[in-house]
C-alpha cells in the first residue's frame, strides 16, 4: 500500500510542477509582450514603466 501511495504523491507533485512550469511560461511571454509594447510606445520623456 505504501508504494502505491508514493506513486499516486510523485505523479501529483509531477502534474503540479508541470502546471507551475506552463503557467510560468504565460507569465514571462506576458512580460516580454508588455516589454516590447514599452518599447515601441515609449514617448520623448521616456518609458512608460519604470524598470
Amino acid at each position: 500500500m505504501v508504494p502505491l501511495l508514493l506513486v499516486l504523491l510523485l505523479i501529483l507533485v509531477l502534474f503540479g510542477v508541470g502546471f507551475a512550469a506552463e503557467a510560468l511560461w504565460f507569465v514571462a511571454i506576458a512580460v516580454l509582450v508588455l516589454w516590447v509594447l514599452g518599447f515601441f510606445m515609449r514617448s520623448a520623456s521616456g518609458r512608460w514603466y519604470r524598470w
